[in-house]
């Protein structure tokens, strides 16, 4: 089965084309950063209007690269939700569309199920039943996974979402959108024991998290040592004290989460599963070590927003049945 993904959340117009679920024919992703980094984050009308503009040429240039003919398309998968009210429409619009056109049926998929999907797509792909760590900067949520659609929610955050504290303390350095990326590559000139910065781990065996009060930190930090004026290399010391406390929190929790629900396959997923520094904290653990624990992750290249991950939990909800249907809108806000 051979479906077409569609992906069009927040500011990167994605297609790709999967077969079976598992092989990836194609993957095009046309960024938008360039146009929203002069505004620090994502502007919701530019985002649409792009995705106008990029949607037809991203989706033909996703088939051609996969070698197939329209024909050859079975089913079509379009991220619903949740994200950018706008971006989400010009996506899920033009997957009606297409399959109502083509006469293949379509499955409206949830964003964040797709990121545990990108996981299921890696050369190393996890066991049932395993904890994933959804990290990005729209979520921060921890999942038991048991089957391809029981997905049990362990924590979430309670504010920010961490990839969204990475973008807000790259803005206070002046370092520009997105955060992620430049904070880590800041970090790598900077001592990430230089400066104390908080760890909420919230109330005790809690697997909920909060980003909120490291952000207000930094954020006195910068003002009271007057480091925008005075620069120099404060500010990668500020950024490498940032990741380390953000990537503990993370870390531990994932591994407790683990140890919790008593599986051996952890794994992380989003846009922040492209950060060393986390990688090298799990890797390092002696639970790894000991081969207790097995870590997976996704791809560089699946890590951020990607129709790859959509098409393969497509597949799964076509296979099932579980369709579409013409009249069915896109959501803001969603619990998996």
């Amino acid at each position: 089965m051979i479906i077409l993904g569609i992906e069009s959340s927040c500011d990167e117009t994605a297609a790709a084309v999967v077969k079976d679920g598992k092989k990836i024919l194609s993957s095009v992703i046309s960024s938008q950063v360039a146009i929203h980094h002069k505004y620090g984050g994502v502007v919701p009308e530019l985002a649409s209007r792009m995705h106008i503009e990029s949607i037809t040429p991203v989706v033909m240039e996703a088939v051609q690269s996969a070698g197939i003919s329209i024909e050859q398309i079975d089913g079509v998968a379009a991220t619903r939700g949740p994200g950018l009210i706008g971006a989400l429409l010009v996506g899920f619009s033009f997957a009606k569309s297409f399959a109502w056109a083509q006469g293949v049926p379509l499955a409206g998929v949830n964003h964040l199920e797709g990121h545990i999907y990108s996981v299921l797509l890696s050369d190393s792909p996890p066991e049932f039943p395993f904890v994933i760590l959804l990290a990005s900067g729209g979520h921060t949520n921890l999942y038991y996974v048991t089957s391809h659609n029981h997905f049990e929610l362990m924590g979430q955050t309670r504010d920010d979402a961490a990839g969204e504290a990475f973008d807000k303390v790259a803005k206070m350095l002046g370092l520009g959108y997105p955060g992620g990326a430049v904070i880590e590559l800041l970090a790598q000139k900077g001592d990430p024991y230089a400066i104390s910065f908080p760890k909420s781990y919230l109330e005790k065996d809690s697997f909920d998290f909060s980003f909120s009060g490291i952000k207000s930190a930094v954020a006195r930090y910068i003002h009271e040592h007057k480091v925008i004026e005075l620069g120099g290399g404060v500010a990668a010391d500020i950024a490498a004290s940032f990741q380390e406390s953000v990537t503990d929190v993370l870390a531990d929790k994932l591994i407790n989460a683990a140890l919790h629900k008593g599986v051996k396959h952890f794994a992380v997923a989003g846009g922040v599963a492209a950060n060393s520094a986390l990688k090298r904290k799990l890797l390092s653990s002696q639970l790894i070590a000991t081969k207790e624990l097995q870590l997976h992750l996704p791809p560089i290249s699946l890590c951020g927003d990607n129709a790859a991950m959509i098409a393969a939990r497509g597949y799964r909800l076509i296979k099932d049945k579980n369709f579409c249907q013409l009249n069915d809108d896109v959501f803001s806000r969603t619990r998996i």
